[in-house]
Formats: C-alpha cells, structure tokens, sequence
C-alpha cells in the first residue's frame, strides 16, 4: 500500500526470554494447534460425509469449522517459528495478510455465530417454518453473507491501518499483528479514521451479541413450555454448546478491546489475546461434540470406517 510506512519489518512480543521456556511455548502450541487441526477436520469430514448430518444446523457447523481452522492457522504457526527460532521479527509483507485474515475470519466467526443463533431460534420457536426459512438456497445465501461481512470488515480495517505512517518504532506487543498495537506506532492524526472504524465493528459485534441474546430468551422460554423431558434435553443439547462457544469468543475479544487502559499489562494483553484467537478454534468442536448424539454416531462410523480400511 503506498505511503504507508518506511517500516520493513515488526518486532513482536516474545512469550519468554529463556530458551527453555521458549521451546515449551513451541510444544505448548504446537500440540493446541494439532488439536484444533484434527478436531475441526473431524468435524468436516463427519459433516460431509454423512448424510444425515447434511441439515441447515451441521451446515453453519461446517462453515465454523473451516473458519476455525483458518483462524489459528492465521497467527500460530507464526508464534511457534518464532519460539522455535529465537526470533521476534515478522516482514511488513506478512504483517500485513496477517492482519487482514485476523480481521476477515474474526469478522466472519461472530456474523456466522448469530446465523447460528438464528437457525437455533427457528428450529425451536418457529418449527413448522424451519423449512420454509432455511431452505438450502438460504442458508448459502446466509452463509456468503457471513464471509462476505467478514472479507468487507478486513478490507475496510487493512486498507486503514496500513495507509498510516508509522514513527513510533516498529515494536508490536502482542505475539501476532494486531491492528490497535499497530496505531499506537502511528505518528498521524489520521489514526483517529481507523480508531472510529474499530468502534464501528465493536458496536457491530456488540449488535449481534444482543441478538445471540434475545434469540435465545425467546428459545429458552420456548424449551421450558415443552412437556417433554426429553424434548427439553435435545433442545439444550443443541443450544447450549453454540452459547458457549458465542460466551468464549465474544467475552474475551470484549475484554480485550474493551479494557480500560489503567488495568492493561503485556501479560495480561497476552492471555487475553491466546484466549480469544488460540482457544476459541481449539475448543470449539470439543464443545460440539460432547452433548451431540447424532455428531458423536458420525465420528464412530468415520473412526470404524478407517480402521477398517486399514
């Protein structure tokens, strides 16, 4: 991008000074990284394999999925070449797409959360309709809309940022590209254009956290009403993992943006950050999978029909 900065290259936060806590950093990561991977590939190839799996609901699972694999491949492997090599330096020219897929697929997990929360929401209050509202041909377009948002929002933020100039060093402290350590290298009164863009995506997630939270007032009232105890078991079983996975993601990327400035710490800005761009994408199809019957059926068949192959 032109005139944006003379800098070459950021220096990023290390995660220890030591060589050997830096090699344990590696293995740290490199074990939730492979996790994440095999979870999510799981769950992909159980959702595209099986039928019965292929519903509006297992669809928006598949899209998280995919994104979930994205967005710890986006920042981690980077982390661990860095522990592993001894090195805190990330070129401008990957500075950059880093910054832009965090933005795109950050963007394009909350827009697809609350697409889930709205197939939750019909499926449950609005039964008789579930077909009608999400036909295949919507649930696409839903789904294109949620990459679409997520792509516009990383355009908008990259473009921004990387159009200042910087003169305030080349130190980031965070352990990847992260586009608020970014302005503070800003030497423009420009900066303030990318701080109202920020705050402009805040309120957009905060808009959709509201509606995640209303759809499931309305869903949680409906499963109480049901007569059935077993009823009422499925319909949890399906909710509350997609509100869990929603309660991780947007409870600490709020804090993490959010945070007033007196209780902000290099340690504290760290863990926060690994707890919404490394455990999210981790954890998620553990969440997933633990209370669903009909993915856990799934798993075993795939799991059997390899062993067998073998």
């Amino acid at each position: 991008m032109p005139n944006s900065s003379s800098v070459s290259e950021f220096l990023l936060l290390a995660f220890a000074d030591t060589r050997e806590l830096q090699l344990l950093h590696f293995v740290l990561f490199l074990g939730i990284y492979l996790a994440a991977l095999l979870g999510n590939g799981l769950i992909l190839t159980a959702v595209a394999c099986d039928h019965r799996l292929h519903t509006p609901m297992y669809f928006f699972l598949l899209n998280l999925a995919l994104l979930d694999q994205g967005y710890i491949s986006n920042t981690v492997p980077k982390a661990m070449a860095n522990s592993l090599w001894n090195t805190r330096a990330i070129s401008y020219q990957g500075c950059a797409p880093q910054v832009f897929f965090f933005a795109f697929l950050a963007g394009t997990e909350i827009s697809l959360l609350t697409v889930m929360a709205y197939d939750r929401y019909v499926a449950i209050c609005k039964p008789l309709h579930y077909g009608s509202l999400l036909g295949s041909r919507a649930c696409a377009q839903m789904a294109a809309a949620a990459w679409g948002s997520g792509f516009l929002n990383a355009l908008l933020h990259t473009a921004n940022t990387f159009s200042l100039p910087l003169c305030q060093g080349n130190v980031v402290n965070q352990f990847f590209c992260e586009i608020p350590d970014i302005l503070k290298l800003s030497c423009s009164d420009s900066y303030l254009r990318e701080v109202g863009a920020l705050l402009f995506s805040v309120s957009l997630v905060f808009g959709c956290f509201i509606f995640i939270v209303v759809s499931y007032v309305q869903v949680f009232r409906a499963v109480l009403r049901m007569p059935s105890e077993q009823g009422r078991h499925k319909a949890f079983s399906t909710c509350l993992p997609h509100l869990a996975v929603v309660s991780l993601f947007v409870s600490t990327a709020m804090f993490a943006y959010l945070k007033p400035p007196s209780i902000s710490s290099p340690s504290l800005d760290l863990v926060v950050a690994v707890l919404y761009s490394v455990v999210p994408p981790a954890v998620n199809p553990l969440i997933y999978s633990m209370r669903n019957q009909e993915l856990k059926h799934a798993l075993r068949k795939l799991m059997t029909r390899c062993v067998w192959k073998q």
